[in-house]
C-alpha cells in the first residue's frame, strides 16, 4: 500500500484482497481492489495538513430541470422540482459557477441566461430563485439537448470539478435512443451527473442509463415531496468531491489479460468496456470525481499457467489523473495482484472472503434484474426464481436495504433457502424503487 497527497487532493490508499494461490494448471485471479480516499487538504506524504485549510477546488454545476408538460400531473411535481432546485443552489458553496437548465423537447437557459454561468453568492442564489418561479411545464422530451447544453455551460468554465444533477418525470419520446447514447458518449469524462425520476412514469433503465454512462447516482423520488432533501443531499455530496477524473490505471505482464474489471462497492458498475490505452499493456478505467470516500473494485485477470512454486505479479492497480495533453498524473498509491502455484490443495481451492462476498452481491444485482423483467413480460414461475435466489443472497450477505425492497415485491416464505412467492399487487413505485436501487451493495463483513 502507498500514500500521497498534493494541496487539496485527498491522500490515496489501495489494499489488495485476494487468495493468491493456484492449482497446477490454474490460470485465473481474482482481487477485489479497496481504493480509499481521505483527508483532502494535506500537503506532502503522511505530512499533517496546515492548521489553515486549502481553499475547495473550482467547480461548475449544472441543474437540469424537466418541464415537460406531465410535470403539471399532478401540480405538486413542478413545485416540488422548483423548490428542490432552489434547495440545491442554496447548497452551492459561494464562488461555485452555475446554471439551471428547463428541458422539454428543447433545451432553455432559465438563469443566469445568455450562455453563461453565475458565480454562487447570496445575490445570484436569489436571483435564480426568482427565475425559478417563472418555470411552466409545456412540451416534450429530449434529455440528449438538456445533457448537450449542460456540457456546452459547463466546458465553458475554467473548474476543476464539472457536475450535472438531471430531474425528469417521464421518457425520452421525443429523440431516438442513438440519439442519446451517442449524446451520453460525447459527454462522458467531461462531466459527472447525478439522474433522477420523480413519480413512476419514467424508464428505470434510461434513468440509470445516464447516471452509469455519466458515473453518477440514480434514484427514484416517488413522492415530489421529498426532492428538496434529496437534492441538497446530492449537492451536499457534489460540494464534497475534491479530485476529478482519476483512473484506476491497471497494468498487466505478457501474456496476461484483464477479463473484467467492476466496481462492486458502493453499487455495481461494470468498467471493462470503458478502458482507454495507456502504454504498453497497461489501461485506464474511469472513476469519476472523489472526496473522503471508500470504493471496492472486482479484477479478474488471466495469466499464462507456470509450474509449481513459481509466482508472478498477475497486474500492478495505481491512480492517475489523465491530463489534456495525454500524459497522466499520478496519485501515488499503488496495489499488486500476485500469482502463485502450489500442490496444496487447501490454499489453492480457498476463496477470498471479499472475492466470495462481491461475487453473490454482483449475482444479487443480476438476479432482481433478471426477475423484475421475467415479471413484467408475465414469467412469473421465472420472476419467482430469480427473485428468490435474490432474497437468498440478499440474506446470507447482510444486504438488508434490498431485503427490504425485495419483501414490498415478494412474500418471503424462507430467505435461507430463498423461498417466496410473488405478490399479487405491487405498486408501481415498490417495484421501479427496487429496479433503481438493485446495483446497490453492501461492503464485505470485517
Amino acid at each position: 500500500m502507498a500514500n500521497f497527497a498534493k494541496s487539496n487532493v485527498p491522500r490515496f490508499s489501495v489494499d489488495v484482497y485476494q487468495n493468491e494461490y493456484l492449482p497446477e494448471g490454474g490460470g485465473e485471479v481474482d482481487a477485489i481492489v479497496t481504493v480509499t480516499a481521505t483527508g483532502g487538504g494535506t500537503v506532502g506524504d503522511a505530512v499533517p495538513a496546515p492548521a489553515r485549510p486549502a481553499a475547495p477546488p473550482s467547480a461548475a454545476v449544472a441543474v437540469m430541470v424537466d418541464c415537460s408538460g406531465s410535470m403539471d400531473y399532478p401540480p405538486a411535481k413542478m413545485r416540488g422540482a422548483r423548490d428542490a432546485t432552489a434547495a440545491a443552489i442554496d447548497t452551492l458553496r459561494d464562488g461555485t459557477r452555475f446554471a439551471v437548465i428547463a428541458g422539454t423537447h428543447v433545451a432553455q437557459e432559465v438563469y443566469p441566461g445568455g450562455g453563461r454561468l453565475a458565480v454562487a453568492d447570496a445575490t445570484t442564489r436569489e436571483q435564480a430563485r426568482q427565475a425559478l418561479r417563472r418555470l411552466s411545464a409545456g412540451g416534450g422530451t429530449a434529455i440528449g439537448t438538456w445533457l448537450r447544453l449542460a456540457d456546452r455551460l459547463l466546458s465553458a468554465a475554467d473548474v476543476t470539478l464539472r457536475h450535472g444533477i438531471l430531474l425528469t418525470d417521464g421518457r425520452n419520446e421525443h429523440e431516438s435512443p442513438e440519439d442519446l447514447r451517442a449524446t451520453l458518449d460525447a459527454c462522458a469524462g467531461r462531466f459527472t451527473c447525478d439522474a433522477r425520476g420523480v413519480g413512476t412514469d419514467w424508464d428505470v433503465k434510461e434513468v440509470t442509463g445516464i447516471a452509469s454512462a455519466l458515473l453518477g447516482t440514480a434514484d427514484i423520488v416517488a413522492d415530489p415531496g421529498r426532492l428538496a432533501a434529496d437534492f441538497t443531499r446530492m449537492m451536499e455530496t457534489a460540494m464534497g468531491k475534491e479530485v476529478a477524473d482519476v483512473a484506476l490505471r491497471v497494468w498487466t505482464p505478457a501474456g496476461a489479460a484483464l477479463r473484467f474489471v467492476k466496481q462492486v462497492a458502493p453499487s455495481v458498475e461494470d468498467l471493462t468496456g470503458r478502458r482507454t490505452e495507456a502504454g504498453p499493456r497497461a489501461g485506464d478505467y474511469p472513476t469519476g470525481s472523489w472526496g473522503d470516500e471508500s470504493r471496492d473494485y472486482h479484477l479478474c485477470v488471466t495469466v499464462p499457467p507456470a509450474g509449481l512454486g513459481q509466482e508472478m505479479l498477475a497486474a500492478r492497480v495505481s491512480l492517475v489523473v489523465p491530463q489534456p495533453d495525454g500524459t497522466a498524473q499520478n496519485l501515488g498509491a499503488q496495489g499488486l495482484v500476485r500469482a502463485v502455484w502450489t500442490d496444496d490443495l487447501a490454499a489453492s481451492t480457498a476463496m477470498s472472503p471479499q472475492v466470495a462476498h462481491y461475487t453473490g452481491q454482483a449475482e444479487l444485482v443480476q438476479a432482481i434484474q433478471q426477475g423484475i423483467d421475467l415479471r413484467k413480460a408475465g414469467d412469473f414461475d421465472g420472476a419467482t426464481a430469480k427473485l428468490g435466489r435474490a432474497v437468498q443472497l440478499a440474506n446470507a450477505s447482510g444486504n438488508a436495504d434490498t431485503a427490504k425492497l425485495l419483501a414490498k415485491v415478494v412474500d418471503v416464505v424462507d430467505a435461507a433457502t430463498g423461498t417466496v412467492r410473488l405478490k399479487t399487487r405491487v405498486t408501481e413505485a415498490d417495484e421501479m424503487t427496487l429496479e433503481t436501487r438493485s446495483t446497490k451493495t453492501v461492503r464485505v463483513k470485517k
